[in-house]
């Protein structure tokens, strides 16, 4: 066979081949297609570990993924004069250990290794690391006792560690409760394949409903630091996303969407939530004929666990539908563990609970924490005692005594000045020192301490009404529910004020405890009276948005008299280029009504108030935002202000004290009823002797 023959067979054969493949768009957004990784750096700042001390990393695995492998990747430093041979790391994944090693001080101690966990060790959701440093610097010469130099041993961990989940996704299959899980899941959110789309140019219903199911997805989200977008939907804005949920008037969902919907619904008197393109792009459509139908249905999406039921593809409601979450209740007596927390080994030893309270609402007088609890007996007890904390302040201590061993109580009053609102922690922590402790090898299970399951903390909260970011999301949020939120747009939507809208209810959302409360949308034609009641959010310039032109007066950082640029004032002195390119938000008393806010979003153009809305997006970056007023720039730069004058904390009055305690209450009717029954006697035995007085006198 002549050459030229071999490479005509060996094109036909080619071109055979390439025709059997797949079209690469296909593959390419096929669900499950491809090997991924997920990578979770350690949190917070760099970890320190000295002696036998452990630290735990937290990470999640979805349960849509099909994991294949799991890797530590451990950047670290040990002190420079740690016993090699005598010294370990020691790895364990939910409990269970599964690798130890010794470090080398070796490079100054630093080093970079890649260790593989087993699989089977991995749960479903939350995962728990625990790094157990066990490090040793002096010699053991007698072979009896070890003399611990803790300044000396330490094991450092930098957060450049990570801890990175290869695995596949599994087949979508469970219908829009499996679809939900996936649009909130960590690896869509992070990569920003989840996207929230209305129709452009979209109606006040259609971004109500979708704010509404934005909000409920936003709350689902664990990271603190992503969010999920919100654009109008088109071709360029879906076409790189793993899941995608359209909200649109049934007229205005796309053609192609349009002809894979149910028809045996009247939309009329119907609504539709209904996954489609469940192999390709799942999308889920929120649609309907009739206005409220559709925020009923957005409502439905914003309900986590109402979603998490759907198995199947399709879900139709109409009027009588149950879509509202019932309203959340705040109890004064917060159990802290459910079956009682045990603590094991020597020295400092920790247990932290969360406590969930509304951002509105903080800790008011008599607060108190009762702590039942038991420790091991065999105790150095001149040097073991046990300490509280909220916060990381300590509230107060106590010390451990050997007759109370199995069974000892502490109740601490929460001190008024820790201005504690929204969600805190409380750390109970023991110091059970050991006898002769040098001599005592360590074990992780000797001593002991054990936390009771009736341990409570009780509390009286009030609300923070001080229209200050620092009580963010109040006014917008109260006990969790949207309250009253008007949202005022710019007269021309472009994509950075929907994703300025979705920054804003981002954060929002993931405050928000149910799918009761109500938002409205509105043009800046809106009239005064429509906004009388409302709490504002006013997104856009002073060019295009009027309720923003109209009450530059009352704005702390105003406008130019052409709106041009942002003008100096007491707090700033601002360059007329500068005041051009910056974002801003300000929160002030509504100019409408009282006892309302009134927050603009507002920037010269587009970008500067999206640069504003990221501020509020996620919890990475509210601490930055403080007073009543916020100046960011494109460098990263902001600045918080407070121009309202800080009148000081207000002080219950004597009856509102009263009414938060019920203990104080119960014995203040107790003595009103006493006192009301000797007045009563008394005024019966006046009666008694003035009627025998004129007895007498008859006689």
């Amino acid at each position: 066979m002549t050459i030229k023959k071999q490479i005509m067979l060996l094109t036909l054969c080619l071109a055979l081949f390439l025709s059997l493949l797949p079209p690469a768009s296909a593959a390419a957004v096929l669900p499950g297609a491809g090997r991924l990784t997920y990578e979770t750096s350690f949190t917070g700042t760099d970890t320190a570990l000295s002696g036998g001390a452990s630290s735990q990393q937290f990470f999640t695995v979805m349960d849509y993924w099909n994991v294949e492998d799991v890797k530590i990747n451990l950047h670290f430093q040990v002190s420079q004069i740690t016993r090699e041979q005598m010294s370990s790391i020691t790895l364990s994944l939910n409990g269970i250990p599964f690798h130890s090693f010794r470090p080398s001080p070796g490079d100054n101690g630093e080093q970079i290794i890649s260790i593989t966990a087993p699989r089977g060790f991995l749960k479903k959701d939350s995962n728990t690391l625990t790094l157990q440093g066990d490090l040793k610097t002096a010699a053991d010469n007698n072979q009896v006792c070890y003399v611990d130099h803790s300044p000396d041993n330490w094991l450092h961990f930098f957060n450049t560690s990570s801890i990175a989940v290869t695995y596949s996704t599994k087949a979508l299959t469970g219908g829009i409760g499996d679809f939900s899980e996936r649009f909130s899941g960590i690896d869509n959110v992070k990569s920003g394949k989840s996207l929230i789309t209305v129709p452009a140019g979209a109606s006040g219903a259609e971004l109500e409903a979708a704010t509404y199911a934005l909000s409920g997805f936003a709350k689902e989200n664990a990271l603190t630091d992503k969010t999920i977008g919100m654009l109008p939907y088109r071709e360029d804005t879906v076409k790189d996303k793993n899941a995608v949920v359209l909200v649109a008037m049934y007229g205005r969902v796309p053609a192609e969407l349009k002809q894979q919907l149910s028809t045996e619904e009247d939309l009329g008197t119907h609504a539709l939530i209904q996954l489609i393109n469940k192999d390709s792009r799942p999308t889920l459509v929120v649609t309907s004929q009739d206005e409220s139908l559709l925020i009923k249905a957005g409502r439905m999406a914003a309900s986590t666990e109402l979603m998490s039921q759907l198995a199947g593809d399709l879900k139709v409601i109409d009027d009588s539908t149950q879509v509202d979450e019932p309203a959340g209740s705040i109890s004064s007596d917060v159990t802290l563990t459910e079956s009682g927390d045990k603590l094991s080994g020597p020295n400092h030893r920790e247990q932290t609970y969360f406590v969930a309270l509304p951002s509105n609402r903080s800790i008011a007088d008599a607060g108190r924490i009762s702590l039942d609890f038991r420790y091991a007996g065999n105790l150095d007890f001149s040097r073991s005692l046990v300490t509280v904390s909220i916060n990381g302040t300590p509230i107060g201590s106590k010390k451990l005594a050997k007759e109370l061993a199995n069974g000892d109580t502490l109740t601490l009053a929460v001190p008024k000045n820790l201005n504690i609102s929204g969600n805190f922690s409380v750390t109970v922590a023991f110091d059970l020192e050991m006898e002769n402790a040098v001599c005592t090898p360590n074990t992780e299970q000797m001593p002991w301490a054990y936390i009771d399951k009736e341990s409570l903390l009780h509390l009286n909260t009030k609300d923070r009404t001080d229209l200050l970011f620092n009580n963010y999301p109040y006014p917008f949020l109260r006990d969790g529910i949207y309250n009253h939120v008007a949202v005022v747009l710019p007269q021309e939507m472009d994509d950075y004020a929907y994703q300025s809208l979705a920054n804003v209810f981002n954060l929002l959302g993931q405050y928000s405890e149910g799918n009761t409360g109500d938002i409205h949308y509105y043009t800046d034609e809106v009239s005064a009276d429509n906004l009388k009641n409302n709490n504002i959010l006013a997104v856009g310039s002073y060019q295009n948005n009027r309720i923003i032109r109209d009450n530059n007066d009352k704005l702390f950082f105003r406008y130019s008299k052409d709106g041009t640029t942002f003008v100096s004032n007491e707090k700033m002195s601002i360059e007329e280029q500068y005041g051009s390119a910056i974002g801003t938000l300000q929160l002030v008393e509504s100019p409408y009504g009282n006892g309302r806010g009134y927050m603009a979003v507002t920037a010269v153009n587009a970008e500067g108030y999206y640069l504003a809305s990221r501020l509020i997006a996620s919890e990475k970056d509210k601490w930055k935002v403080f007073g009543d007023a916020v100046v960011a720039d494109k460098d990263g730069t902001v600045s918080a202000y407070r121009f309202k004058t800080d009148t000081g904390a207000q002080q219950d009055s004597a009856l509102e004290q009263i009414v938060q305690r019920s203990d104080v209450l119960s014995f203040v009717v107790a003595v009103v009823l006493v006192v009301a029954l000797v007045l009563a006697a008394l005024l019966l035995l006046l009666r008694k002797h003035m009627k025998k007085r004129g007895d007498r006198r008859e006689t």
